[in-house]
């Protein structure tokens, strides 16, 4: 009997959709099942309080989908539309100044002077050195890696083929790499400029939605893995009207162009699997659907363990799979005001600024994420705040405002649980920590939403709250991805495939686990 699909992509976030696509568009047919009563998996908005819609789980990556893949799906003519900031980022100082990142390096490096004329001067080669560097990371992001230790001789000519972009530049700057990326990202910094305010700009980049603080190794090159997904500069200031939700809208509009069919409201009990092969799915409701292929956007750890009898799996596979490290610290406290903010160090309104950072230093960002090593929180938590309300008012009532702050640092295995006591305790660092830079702000909230690590969990799916499916540390990237010996997106099931955050190139919303997935399963032989 043939099949009722061709593939079935479990999961409607951002990846799953672009697999979806790419495959429809090579001619397969193809089935997307969601069990959330919309698309978007994390990359969704909602009307959490009556009146104010808000990116619910994350917003600071919002721009960063791979700028060939928003291209060939053109996703600007299925509704998405991006605001840049011309402030990618402000980051008020107890002080009372503020320094502000431009998309225009050097309008930075203007701004800059102020604190250090030094730095000043120095950061425009900054930009020059990271851009060169994340010109690799690129090319690693978008290829398929090896499957280490078994690699063969057509994958290793893949690898060497990545360095192709800094041959030019010669040994020393390959070498400069292969030195950059165990680094912390706190010495780092430390070899470029003197200034604590703009060190701590930077090094915030480097651990958001992370569980390392900034003196931790390898952060660097969690900063330079950022500024590759995002292109030449960091832009995770751009805003997308109608908030991150968008996004995958326009992403559900190009693959139902493409012929997908998407399914919401649907639950996928388990992957069925018959002598060592995928055939489909069975669903909540009891019934099945078959299929050639199917293709996972959970994480590793949901789909092995919850799609897919373990039985079914070497118990090696399981074993590494259970260890994968996820460690989720990032928290989403989103507010509801009655009026626009207004921070003592930004003059006027800033309704060109992408996103305000309470980072003042290396040592404040460190200072906070010590606490979670022992499941406590900072009094004086690191936060990343977005006010998209400011340039999309369609997100709050008129004169009404939506705010939305990324925490660092609140351990998924808090001391005492996530109970009522901590959710307070949270909530008040986080109102005491914007009240030091915004005055006043307090008396105008309406109502406020906290999303702790365990409510990501079991409200969207993330596992330990972890954004990107797996930790993006060095011990977890490229051919470790998800583990050593399965980088290449198939699984020890065969017809069975990754293709969500948990795989190579990991999170940032980029789409690549997506396209890279889809182009390897086209290669695959019938």
């Amino acid at each position: 009997m043939s099949n009722d699909h061709d593939v079935i992509v479990i999961g409607a976030g951002p990846n799953g959709l672009v697999a979806a696509t790419y495959l429809a568009r090579a001619g397969r047919r193809v089935l997307v099942l969601e069990r959330k009563p919309n698309v978007g998996g994390v990359a969704v908005t909602e009307e959490l309080i009556p009146g104010f819609r808000f990116s619910a789980c994350s917003d600071a990556v919002s721009s960063y989908m791979a700028p060939e893949i928003a291209a060939d799906l053109k996703l600007d003519q299925h509704g998405l539309e991006v605001v840049p900031a011309e402030v990618l980022s402000a980051s008020p100082l107890p002080n009372g100044r503020c320094l502000r990142v431009f998309r225009d390096p050097s309008r930075t490096a203007t701004d800059i002077a102020q604190f250090s004329k030094a730095d000043a001067a120095r950061y425009p080669e900054f930009v020059d050195y990271l851009s060169g560097l994340a010109k690799l990371v690129r090319g690693l992001m978008r290829m398929t890696p090896p499957d280490m230790p078994d690699a063969t001789f057509a994958d290793l000519r893949s690898v060497f083929g990545i360095a192709k972009p800094l041959r030019k530049a010669g040994r020393k700057q390959l070498v400069e790499f292969a030195r950059f990326l165990p680094m912390t990202a706190a010495d780092m910094l430390d070899e470029w400029f003197e200034s604590p305010d703009l060190k701590g700009a930077l090094a915030a980049n480097g651990v958001r939605s992370m569980s390392w603080g900034p003196q931790e190794a390898g952060t660097a090159h969690l900063l330079l893995h950022r500024w590759a997904a995002a292109g030449d500069l960091p832009r995770s200031g751009d805003v997308v009207r109608g908030g991150i939700g968008s996004l995958t809208e326009a992403l559900a509009g190009a693959a139902r162009s493409a012929g997908c069919e998407i399914r919401t409201g649907v639950t996928v009990k388990s992957v069925e699997v018959e002598a060592g092969r995928a055939g489909g799915v069975s669903l909540g409701d009891g019934s099945t659907v078959s299929a050639d292929i199917v293709v996972s956007s959970a994480d590793p750890r949901s789909t092995f363990s919850e799609l897919v009898d373990p039985a079914y799996l070497p118990s090696l596979f399981v074993q590494h799979v259970r260890n994968i490290k996820f460690r989720g610290s990032a928290a989403r406290v989103h507010l509801a005001l009655n009026a626009e903010p207004a921070f003592q160090a930004i003059d006027g309104s800033f309704r060109g600024i992408g996103h305000i950072q309470i980072a003042p230093s290396v040592k404040y960002i460190q200072q906070a994420y010590d606490p979670i090593k022992y499941g406590g929180l900072a009094d004086r938590p690191y936060l990343d705040i977005s006010i998209p309300s400011l340039v999309d008012p369609t997100l709050a009532p008129e004169g009404q405002h939506t705010l939305s702050a990324t925490v660092q640092y609140a351990p998924y295995r808090i001391e005492g649980g996530w109970n009522t006591h901590n959710r307070a305790r949270l909530l008040e660092s986080v109102l005491s920590t914007l009240g030091t830079y915004a005055p006043g702000l307090e008396a105008t909230i309406i109502d406020s939403v906290v999303f702790t690590p365990a409510d990501l969990e079991t409200r969207y799916g993330l596992p330990e709250g972890c954004l990107h499916h797996g930790d993006m540390t060095l011990d977890q990237l490229v051919f470790m991805r998800p583990i050593p010996g399965y980088a290449r997106y198939a699984t020890p099931i065969d017809r069975l495939y990754l293709c969500g955050a948990g795989s190579h190139p990991g999170g940032c919303l980029t789409g690549l686990p997506g396209s890279n997935a889809a182009r390897q399963i086209l290669s695959r032989r019938p």
